[in-house]
């Protein structure tokens, strides 16, 4: 006899766990602590077997049903149900990972000991911002050209085309890794490099001879931090870049012997980097 929806919810547990059948082998599982499962026996190659339907009230009666008869014309077909729900929950899973976002992450954690710790803060700053919210959620091997394009010419109108280029170099990168490793088969990024301007790279202002005593002057009468006032004599008298003045550390000065030694994974080209100091440096300290 089958059941009735009114049935399935009113029915209470008892002290063993039992079953109530549907017919066509479907039946409702109630244990002892009230919990209600589906569960669909059936034969294949001569096996029986056991499927896992779901559980009520989350799988209704009806939902219950139309799952039993999906299984059996897979098994009509001479496909195990079990197989085939394997399959698909591999494949859900298979999705996820192979999407734009999981892959560069993937391809970024494999490299990043080769940049240094600012330069690799940049990229993945660059990614999180720029690029995964239009198609971090997406397939790699399902974006198309056009997608791409629509995320670079958001760069492109913010007037960011220096960053827009080095953007879409490393997009190629993580597009030509997901290719290596058997996950796309087209890299779209190299194709776009002609359907952008390119940056127009400004050179950085600079001082004459002339210039110099009156900037060096108003160095000393800046009223403001004692700090930024001597990392300003400091970038002159040394010649580093502000971001390795603005992260050194005590750890890294040697007064006695009058260097800076700026470790490898601060710098650019991931070499130790040695910085002589000037009785001119010393004496600001």
């Amino acid at each position: 006899m089958k059941l009735t929806a009114r049935q399935v919810e009113t029915v209470k547990p008892q002290d063993k766990d039992f079953k109530l059948s549907d017919g066509g082998g479907l039946y409702l599982l109630v244990k002892t602590t009230g919990s209600k499962y589906w569960r669909l026996k059936y034969r294949i190659a001569g096996k029986e077997k056991l499927l896992a339907i779901g559980t009520f009230p989350l799988i209704t009666l009806a939902e219950a049903r139309r799952k039993r008869d999906e299984a059996k014309k897979l098994i009509a077909e001479g496909i195990d149900p079990n197989q085939d729900k394997k399959q698909k929950k591999l494949a859900a899973q298979g999705e996820i990972s192979n999407t734009f976002e999981s892959i560069a992450r993937e391809w970024f954690e494999g490299r990043k000991d080769r940049w240094s710790v600012g330069y690799r803060e940049d990229m993945m700053d660059a990614f999180e911002k720029d690029v995964f919210p239009y198609i971090g959620h997406r397939p790699i091997a399902e974006i198309k050209p056009l997608e791409l394009l629509d995320l670079l010419a958001i760069m492109e109108k913010r007037g960011v085309t220096d960053k827009l280029k080095k953007v879409r170099q490393r997009c190629g990168e993580v597009w030509t890794y997901a290719i290596i490793t058997g996950r796309a088969e087209y890299n779209p990024a190299p194709d776009l490099a002609s359907a952008f301007i390119p940056h127009q790279r400004e050179h950085y202002a600079h001082l004459s001879v002339d210039e110099l005593p009156e900037f060096l002057r108003s160095i000393d009468k800046y009223m403001g931090s004692q700090i930024v006032r001597t990392a300003l004599r400091m970038l002159i008298l040394t010649g580093v870049r502000p971001g390795e003045l603005r992260k050194a550390e005590w750890s890294e000065i040697n007064l006695d012997k009058a260097v800076w030694t700026i470790p490898a994974e601060k710098m650019k080209m991931r070499h130790t980097h040695i910085v002589p100091l000037s009785e001119q440096v010393i004496d600001l300290g």
